[in-house]
């Protein structure tokens, strides 16, 4: 079992206060690299759900908002208790999610950065009264907070997803209930246990876990939840569109991926390997933006293969505590029979292995080594479904056009990537290319300081940035007559 300083609790989180597990209901939580149960956590009853919005209710303030300079410092102790405790959260998330130790530490970064952008930029939510004067009234814009809001975040990303939606709703004024992936919950517990130190009204940040049909069915039914942000599955993102109809709550969804690579012929071979490489091996494959469907021109593909060859040659797979270690295992055996079943079916389908292994040659653990298959086809599992693992399919293309319309040949719009010399190509190629995010020459995903957000069946809002920061709030224009 794991012990920490950040777990004396490993209980729910309800107004203020760790909540007990009356129902004595629990699930398990494993290691992936050793598959060894390191915690057992409370499976919370439909009473603790609905207790955990009324402490967010009792929270909200509306009449008497929470100060802007209130609200800021809430986000600036999060930020410094986050960069305080980065080697430990980092070693909880290593051990719940199986990503390497310095790529989770880097995650606990990169959340501080969300609090620390809503931090700096707060002030974008006070009221502004507009210049003009229509109908011979003064005009003033309010940013009200939405109400108490539905926080739902998925496994890969376990404190960086949050940091996205919790910086926002904070910096708005809104309470929150938030539930976490029953594969990582222990890193949501940890970063609760920095935030009961910190001075935030109590209600305010709320805890549940255990079963997502009990606690989605408050959420999307409860009348006192005015809005839902969900990060996950495009089927899952369809649901709640459905079962939140009635109400006409506000969504934020960041739903499924199906990222082109573009790789044309004029590219710096070298920098689309490397950055292929940081792009789809981060996590181990296990994330929306990282590249599903790499398109190389044709007069370079040998090149290129072989550059991408060498490099994944070179990385190591293991448990993600042990030193130099690139990939870690997979978070469960689905995830594992998923990649082996699209490289089974794209080799049986015409694809040659460029490198890695063969299926039969895999065994039944959760590491899976990184691999890249060449001459893929519209009819792959790997080309129409996203992989999420550590498997490069790559394909052939020989004109602009054509790829532009291979790289939207999807339902999905979340993060595409291009590598070309060509400046007004590129440009092209951008707007041509129906994702949030595009990558010119670069294999970076979200950061803080932009927006990030999908198009098409990948989502609806945006996370990061000024956009993202006003996400959680609704605009309440006040005129005033003379």
């Amino acid at each position: 079992m794991i012990e920490s300083p950040l777990l004396q609790n490993v209980k729910g989180y309800i107004g203020g206060r760790w909540v007990d597990n009356v129902g004595s209901n629990t699930f398990e939580v494993f290691n992936p690299a050793t598959r060894e149960r390191i915690a057992e956590v409370p499976s919370m009853p439909e009473s603790d759900i609905l207790a955990a919005v009324e402490a967010g209710k009792s929270a909200l303030r509306l009449a008497n908002p929470w100060p802007i300079e209130t609200r800021r410092k809430w986000l600036e102790d999060i930020r410094d208790a986050l960069k305080a405790n980065k080697d430990e959260i980092g070693r909880i998330l290593c051990m719940e999610h199986g990503k390497p130790l310095p790529e989770a530490q880097g995650e606990v970064e990169y959340a501080a950065g969300f609090f620390d952008y809503c931090a700096k930029h707060i002030e974008a939510l006070d009221a502004h009264t507009i210049p003009e004067k229509p109908k011979d009234c003064t005009w003033t814009v309010h940013y009200r907070p939405v109400g108490v809001v539905g926080l739902i975040v998925p496994w890969n990303f376990p404190i960086g997803m949050i940091a996205k939606k919790l910086s926002a709703a904070l910096a708005a004024g809104c309470p929150s209930v938030i539930k976490p992936a029953s594969e990582t919950p222990l890193t949501m517990v940890a970063l609760f246990t920095l935030m009961d130190k910190l001075d935030l009204p109590e209600g305010m940040v709320n805890l549940v876990m255990g079963k997502a049909s009990v606690i989605g069915k408050v959420l999307c039914e409860h009348q006192d939840v005015p809005m839902i942000s969900f990060t996950g599955s495009t089927e899952v993102g369809r649901k709640l569109v459905l079962d939140t109809a009635e109400q006409v709550k506000k969504l934020a969804l960041e739903l499924g991926g199906n990222a082109p690579f573009i790789v044309f012929d004029d590219a710096d071979l070298d920098a689309a390997a490397d950055n292929l490489i940081a792009n789809k091996f981060r996590g181990g494959g296990q994330t929306c933006v990282c590249a599903n469907r790499v398109f190389i021109h044709e007069d370079v593909a040998e090149a290129f293969g072989e550059k991408l060859a060498e490099r994944i040659g070179r990385m190591t797979v293991g448990d993600g505590m042990n030193d130099g270690v690139d990939i870690g295992p997979l978070v469960n055996q689905a995830g594992f029979d998923k990649v082996k079943r699209h490289l089974e079916d794209a080799l049986s389908k015409g694809a040659t292995l460029v490198a890695g292994k063969q299926p039969s040659e895999l065994g039944d653990g959760l590491f899976f080594p990184p691999t890249a298959v060449m001459g893929v086809t519209r009819d792959m599992c790997c080309y129409r479904e996203e992989t999420f693992g550590p498997l490069v399919p790559m394909a052939l293309f020989r004109t602009e056009e054509e790829v532009v319309e291979a790289g939207n040949d999807t339902e999905f719009g979340l993060a595409s990537y291009v590598f070309t010399a060509d400046a007004e190509r590129a440009q092209r190629v951008a707007a041509g290319l129906r994702f949030g995010h595009v990558g010119w020459n670069t294999g970076t995903g979200p950061t803080p300081e932009a927006p990030f957000g999908g198009m098409k069946a990948s989502g609806i809002g945006r996370e990061g940035g000024l956009e993202g920061l006003f996400e959680f709030v609704e605009a309440q224009t006040v005129p005033r007559g003379f």
